[in-house]
C-alpha cells in the first residue's frame, strides 16, 4: 500500500510518500517521494499571533500541489497534520476551511500530546536497543517534544513552546526552559533512570548528522555535537551557506535547533545521540497503515 503524510510545521510544508510492506520478517517502509516547501508559517505566527495572507496563500498553493502529486503517484491513503505554528494562530480555522474549498485538502491541527505520539510510532519499526532508556527528542520550529521510551514502551512524553523559528523571532519564555529542565529531572528521577541515549529528530539534526561526516545512525557524541555547533555558530548566517552547503531557509534555523539538542543532552545527562532520520510524517504513515490493517481485520471477522 501506498502512503502520504503532509506535515505542515512552523518552519516549513512537507509531503511523504511511503511504500509499505509486510512479511514475516515484520514492516518495511520504503520512501518513494519527498517534497519540502520553505513555508515558514511560524514566522507571521509568532510574531502576530495569526498567518498573513501571503503565508496564506502560499499554503494553499501547495496544498493543491500536493494533491496532485499525491494523484500522480497513486497514493491509496494519506493525512494532513499541522502543529505547532497552526495550533497558536488565532485564523487557523479561516485557513483550514480555505485549503479544504480551494485544495480539496482536509488539515488537522493537532496538539503536542498527538504530535508526540505519533513521532514515537517511529520506534516500533526502529533498530535500536530496546534494552537502553531512551529519551526521544523532536525539535521543530515552535515546540520540542520529549518522550522518554524504555524496553521500547513510551513511558511519558511533553511538548514545549521552543523551536528554532520561536528562538530567531525571540519568542520563547524563559519559563519554558525552566519547566523543561523541571519536568526532565523530575521524570528521570522517578523512573530511576541515568544518562539516557538520545534519539534525535527533525530536520535540524538530519542536517547536522550528515554534516559531522559519521556513518549514518552511528552515534554523536555531546563532544561532537557541540563542537560542529560551535563552528557554525561562530559563522556568519553567508557563511554558513558558502562553507558547508546550507539551503537559505537551513542556515539560519540549524544553530538555534542545535542549541536545543545540547540543552536537552546536558538537562538529562546524555553522553550521544542518534539520528535515525525519521519524523513526523514517519509517524503518520505508519498510523494510517496501522488503521488500513485494522479495517481489514474487522472486514474479515
Amino acid at each position: 500500500m501506498r502512503y502520504a503524510a503532509i506535515d505542515i510545521g512552523s518552519n516549513a510544508v512537507r509531503l511523504l510518500i511511503k511504500e509499505i510492506r509486510v512479511d514475516s520478517e515484520g514492516i518495511h517502509s520504503d520512501k518513494v517521494a519527498y517534497t519540502r516547501l520553505p513555508i515558514r508559517l511560524g514566522e507571521d505566527v509568532f510574531e502576530s499571533g495569526k498567518i498573513g495572507k501571503e503565508k496564506g496563500r502560499q499554503l494553499t498553493t501547495a496544498m493543491k500541489a500536493f494533491r496532485l502529486l499525491m494523484k500522480a503517484m497513486g497514493v491509496d491513503a494519506w493525512r494532513a497534520c499541522a502543529t505547532s505554528a497552526m495550533r497558536e494562530a488565532t485564523n487557523a480555522q479561516e485557513v483550514v476551511d480555505r485549503v479544504r474549498e480551494e485544495a480539496n485538502v482536509d488539515i488537522e491541527v493537532i496538539d503536542g500530546e498527538e504530535e508526540a505520539d505519533l513521532i514515537f510510532l517511529n520506534f516500533s519499526i526502529s533498530v535500536l536497543d530496546r534494552n537502553q532508556d531512551y529519551l526521544y527528542v523532536d525539535v521543530g520550529g515552535g515546540s520540542t517534544e520529549l518522550t522518554l521510551i524504555r524496553q521500547g514502551s513510551r513511558l511519558a512524553g511533553r511538548s514545549f513552546k521552543v523551536g528554532s523559528v520561536r528562538l530567531i523571532q525571540d519568542k520563547v519564555d524563559p519559563e519554558v526552559w525552566t519547566d523543561m529542565a523541571s519536568w526532565s529531572k523530575a521524570l528521570l528521577a522517578e523512573y530511576g533512570v541515568s544518562r539516557p541515549m538520545v534519539i534525535a529528530t527533525g530536520g535540524n539534526i538530519n542536517q547536522l548528522q550528515k554534516l559531522s561526516n559519521g556513518p549514518s545512525r552511528s552515534p554523536m557524541s555531546l563532544e561532537k555535537l557541540a563542537d560542529l555547533h560551535g563552528q557554525l555558530e561562530s559563522l556568519s548566517y553567508t557563511e554558513r551557506m558558502d562553507q558547508f552547503g546550507l539551503k537559505p531557509d537551513r542556515a539560519d534555523v540549524i544553530v538555534p535547533a542545535g542549541s536545543i539538542y545540547l540543552r536537552v543532552m546536558n538537562l538529562v545527562d546524555s553522553p550521544a545521540l542518534v539520528v535515525p532520520k525519521v519524523g513526523l510524517g514517519d509517524g503518520m504513515v505508519l498510523q494510517l497503515h496501522q488503521r488500513g490493517a485494522a479495517e481489514k481485520q474487522s472486514d474479515k471477522s
